[in-house]
């Protein structure tokens, strides 16, 4: 039984960070990582506040938790609210110029990161700091915005600005190629966990049916990108993440790239504003624009 103890003390600031980063991140562990204490220690905080509201916040499995109708009225107001003390607290330190993006792993290591000595020479005043995104988070604790991926449906949203038209092509090495006959339905499958549904998507766009086989799975994409460039297999990735690759050769793609329903884009958090993020996100726009168009089917 839970008390209505509305008149009583403020719940606790550490018991509202645990429950925003829970509702935001949609997992305790995940909320855990980013708060840096333990999966129970986060459990106990939201319970706590929960016995202090007189209302539940989350209901279901610990696997799978939402947000009551409660949680859902709750926990957009704490984002907010702790997205503007960290706006105000990087506004006073040190100029006002350092920015926090959280990235997708996959888009930092392959298409953010090999980019960044551009941004930097042309703003060697801003001081960028990435973190990473959990996979299918919109947000980040502390960070001004996100870059990620995002389905079209979300891009008439105003903090969110795509910069790539995503496109999805199954890509695999000139050595399995040779040894396939050039049959890439033949090559072994590689498949990243935090995307478990590539394949069936690009065979719905390439119009194909992909006969039944094993998928190799991989932690991240990046990680199947690599294990493609071994010739382990073949792997269905972003184009944006496998231009150079593609155009160098490493990387064949006989069956070519096809247009998705997403987008790469950069989040803003809500009332982000700086002269900063202004910069970085006119950057991106700018890298996509130079991005060359996808190949088609060869």
């Amino acid at each position: 039984m839970f008390q209505n103890l509305q008149s009583g003390p403020a719940p606790s600031l550490n018991a509202l960070r645990a429950f925003e980063a829970v509702a935001r991140t949609g997992k305790v562990t995940l909320a855990a990582e980013e708060l840096h204490v333990t999966p129970s220690a986060v459990s106990r905080q939201v319970k706590a506040l929960e016995q202090s509201l007189g209302v539940r916040l989350l209901t279901g499995p610990k696997h799978r938790l939402e947000l009551t109708e409660a949680g859902r009225d709750l926990a957009p107001a704490l984002t907010e609210a702790f997205d503007r003390i960290a706006a105000a607290v990087r506004g006073t330190r040190r100029g006002g110029e350092d920015l926090h993006v959280a990235v997708n792993a996959s888009i930092s290591v392959k298409w953010l990161i090999p980019r960044l000595a551009g941004f930097q020479a042309a703003h060697p005043d801003i001081r960028l700091n990435l973190s990473e995104l959990a996979a299918h988070a919109t947000a980040h604790r502390g960070a001004q915005a996100v870059v990620r991926i995002v389905p079209t449906s979300r891009l008439s949203d105003p903090n969110c600005t795509p910069f790539i038209r995503n496109a999805l092509g199954a890509v695999m090495s000139p050595g399995l190629a040779e040894r396939c006959g050039g049959d890439l339905l033949r090559a072994p499958r590689l498949a990243a966990v935090t995307h478990p549904e590539a394949w069936p998507v690009f065979a719905e766009l390439a119009g194909l049916e992909l006969p039944p086989a094993h998928e190799r799975p991989f932690a991240h994409v990046h990680f199947a990108m690599d294990a493609a460039l071994a010739g382990l297999g073949a792997a269905v990735l972003s184009w944006p993440l496998c231009v150079d690759e593609v155009a160098s050769g490493r990387l064949l793609a006989p069956l070519g790239f096809h247009r998705s329903g997403s987008a790469f884009a950069i989040l803003a958090a809500p009332g982000a504003r700086s002269r900063a993020l202004d910069r970085f996100r006119d950057w991106l726009v700018a890298e996509g624009a130079a991005t060359p168009e996808p190949p088609t089917a060869s």
